[in-house]
């Protein structure tokens, strides 16, 4: 298949029966050939007659295709109905071969293939809607595609595994979604994935292989430079060479989890805003104790624990690490320990029993749950830390109920969306973290909306997303960002929605802005809020009457007729 071209299953179907497809050919020219030639029964003045081209034509479709049978115009002569068991005898043999040779291709792999690849290329043509193109449904893959579904976006998908697209069909997804096993690395195929298309609004490389994900950057950096593409890293090496190249979002969740282990012990409140701000919709936040200061134990020193290690010695706290073999890096804040940190004698040498906290960050389930419960035992008040490596395992981490469990895939998944669907949120997220105000604002949300995870959303006041109020600005340009959030229903309700930032074009971002700040045309707005308190500011910054209403309190109808007949009953 070349670049840019889809296989035609129409000419490589014909390709293959080709051979048997010129045989039923010639079987049916023979057949009416013959009728032509053989005399038939004599007419009324004895002459021999011959059956014309139609209607020997005519004879031999209905019958060779075993339709039915009869003699026309005439009675045949029996030279014709010889020829005619020839014929019939013909026209079933070839018919069982044509039938059979296609029995056959049907379950060659390489024409369904074809047939799989030029159905998704068709289904991803007639997308009309923005979408996604993520590429990997793992875990991570599932869980990005389950929320943006949830929020309406389109998802076309890419897996080599075909294993794992069987799990897709079997999800009950608000819209369908194109799928095809095969490899993403491929930059053809990834044109196929509607890379090039009009409304694919960024591109999700979540495989588990570092080269794949490297090459769908690189492709997607070539072939359409304006799109945003996030990309999975396993390793700081491999994050460096994405990078190198403009990969604009690179994500190694073992990385960001240290980060947010770090933003837990030193900003406990930034913390728990970032997890309920970047919370999959439909889940619910809960609000664990902070981490606490003091010594560390960590089980397991691979990439991922090497990260905390970093994380926790940066904060001043020593750590001590269990593993069967010594740390390759040495610090004057880490300590080691021999052993696999399943049994209590590694984790007493380790000094467990006065540690504030353990981190149990193998590749192991059951050796981490193991570890943690021991250390749990001998020291009912320390803090656990758990990495979780398998969802299927979800059941038994929620039993166990430790304080923060890290899963790979929700982490990355987090990222994702906050980025994707809100690209002013991840900026605030960082601003806010250095915030003393936190605390503050995390309790007044949740005093409102509760810990469920909330709908956050950005718009920028133009005539293609707020039309209403863009037109409004030019006629008024005193409009305050607090009159709008009010319920266009009953204006003397406010929406269950608050903004987080504004930004404008040569000033600064402003956080937590004031209700009485002038907006002006071209601002953009990060809100957070409930979906029902979206969908009806959506309303009121598209209609003219509901923004009439909610700034002014005036009812006023778009029905030409209605207003007539109010202003009859107004003079009457």
């Amino acid at each position: 298949m070349k670049a840019g071209q889809e296989i035609s299953t129409i000419f490589l179907l014909l390709r293959r029966v080709r051979g048997t497809l010129i045989a039923l050919v010639l079987i049916y020219a023979l057949s009416v050939l013959g009728l032509t030639l053989v005399p038939g029964p004599p007419d009324a003045n004895g002459a021999v007659t011959h059956m014309s081209f139609f209607h020997a034509f005519y004879f031999v479709s209905y019958t060779a295709t075993t339709i039915g049978f009869g003699e026309i115009p005439n009675a045949f002569s029996e030279q014709q109905r010889l020829w005619t068991l020839v014929c019939i005898y013909l026209s079933v043999i070839g018919w069982a071969v044509f039938i059979g040779k296609l029995l056959q291709i049907s379950a060659d792999a390489n024409l369904q293939r074809a047939i799989r690849t030029s159905r998704f290329a068709r289904a991803v043509r007639k997308l009309r809607e923005p979408f996604y193109i993520v590429c990997g449904y793992g875990e991570t893959g599932r869980l990005i595609c389950h929320a943006l579904d949830q929020l309406g976006y389109r998802v076309v998908v890419l897996e080599l595994n075909g294993e794992h697209l069987a799990e897709l069909e079997l999800q009950n997804h608000i819209a369908d979604m194109p799928a095809l096993v095969a490899d993403a690395a491929n930059p053809t195929l990834l044109k196929l994935a509607g890379l090039q298309h009009r409304q694919c609004r960024g591109i999700v490389a979540l495989t588990d292989d570092d080269d794949a994900n490297r090459s769908i950057a690189l492709s997607t950096r070539l072939l359409a430079p304006e799109l945003p593409v996030l990309a999975r890293a396993s390793g700081r090496a491999a994050a460096a060479d994405m990078a190198s190249f403009g990969t604009h979002h690179v994500i190694d969740p073992y990385l960001k989890f240290g980060h947010y282990l770090g933003l837990a012990m030193h900003a406990p409140a930034a913390y728990q805003l970032l997890l309920w701000l970047t919370g999959l919709p439909g889940t619910t936040v809960e609000r664990h104790r902070s981490p606490p200061h003091g010594h560390w134990i960590l089980l397991g020193f691979g990439s991922f624990s090497q990260g905390l290690a970093a994380t926790i010695a940066s904060e001043g706290m020593p750590v001590t690490v269990i593993d069967l073999q010594p740390p390759t890096a040495s610090s004057a804040q880490v300590s080691w320990v021999q052993g696999d940190g399943t049994g209590a004698e590694a984790l007493l040498k380790a000094g467990v029993a006065q540690a504030a906290g353990i981190v149990a960050a193998t590749s192991s389930d059951v050796d981490n749950l193991s570890a943690t419960f021991t250390a749990r035992e001998l020291n009912p008040g320390l803090f656990t830390i758990v990495r979780q490596n398998n969802m299927g395992n979800r059941p038994l981490f929620e039993r166990f109920d430790a304080d923060l469990t890290m899963v790979p895939s929700e982490v990355i998944a987090h990222e994702c969306l906050a980025i994707l669907t809100t690209p002013m949120l991840a900026p605030f997220l960082r601003l806010a973290q250095t915030a003393d105000w936190c605390e503050s604002l995390l309790q007044r949300l949740t005093a409102q909306l509760g810990w469920e995870a909330p709908e956050v959303w950005s718009l920028r006041i133009s005539a293609q997303q707020a039309p209403a109020l863009h037109h409004r600005l030019n006629l008024d340009d005193s409009l305050r960002l607090g009159d709008l959030l009010k319920d266009h229903a009953d204006r003397s309700q406010a929406l269950l929605c608050e903004v987080l930032q504004l930004d404008r074009e040569g000033q600064p971002s402003r956080l937590l802005p004031p209700a009485d700040l002038l907006l002006r045309q071209g601002d953009q707005l990060l809100l957070v809020g409930r979906r029902r308190a979206r969908s009806r500011l959506d309303l009121t910054l598209n209609n003219a009457h509901a923004l009439e209403y909610v700034l002014t309190g005036r009812e006023s109808s778009g029905s030409w007729l209605w207003q007539r007949l109010s202003q009859g009953k107004k003079t009457g």
